[in-house]
């Protein structure tokens, strides 16, 4: 199917009705009692990636160290949140390191994400990136 923009190039917008609209919104800021919460909780949604090249176990290693334990113990305890669990979203590695960053993470519930596309630098060999991944566990899903 051909693409057409005639609907897209068709559209008009009131740009001064729209910036009044705007401006009646609140900022979606929260307040200074939530701020601390909300830092928080956006460290969960992160996912701490290392895509050099020259990945060693010992980089992933740090790398999943820093995805167990993101923000400092003593900063959580001042912060009145030294009993929670704050750790990040996923660990994003090449494929040649996943197995190790695996094996690390077990039991953390952090999953490991790997760009199959070899993203930034195009390092997987097209034949890899085509390939289906492999279940790393017995009786579960792709990874």
């Amino acid at each position: 199917m051909p693409l057409n923009l005639d609907w897209v190039e068709s559209v008009r917008v009131n740009r001064s009705a729209v910036e009044r609209r705007a401006a009646t919104i609140p900022p979606a800021v929260p307040s200074e009692e939530w701020q601390a919460a909300w830092l928080l909780r956006a460290i969960t949604c992160i996912d701490l990636t290392t895509l050099s090249g020259d990945d060693t176990p010992g980089n992933v290693a740090r790398l999943c160290a820093k995805a167990r334990q993101p923000v400092r113990q003593d900063l959580l305890e001042a912060m009145g949140v030294g009993d929670r669990e704050i750790k990040v979203g996923a660990v994003c590695v090449y494929h040649e390191m996943v197995e190790e960053a695996v094996r690390i993470l077990r039991g953390s519930g952090i999953p490991v994400a790997a760009v199959s596309t070899g993203f930034p630098a195009g390092l997987n060999p097209f034949s890899q990136r085509l390939q289906r991944s492999k279940p790393l566990f017995p009786g579960s899903k792709r990874n």
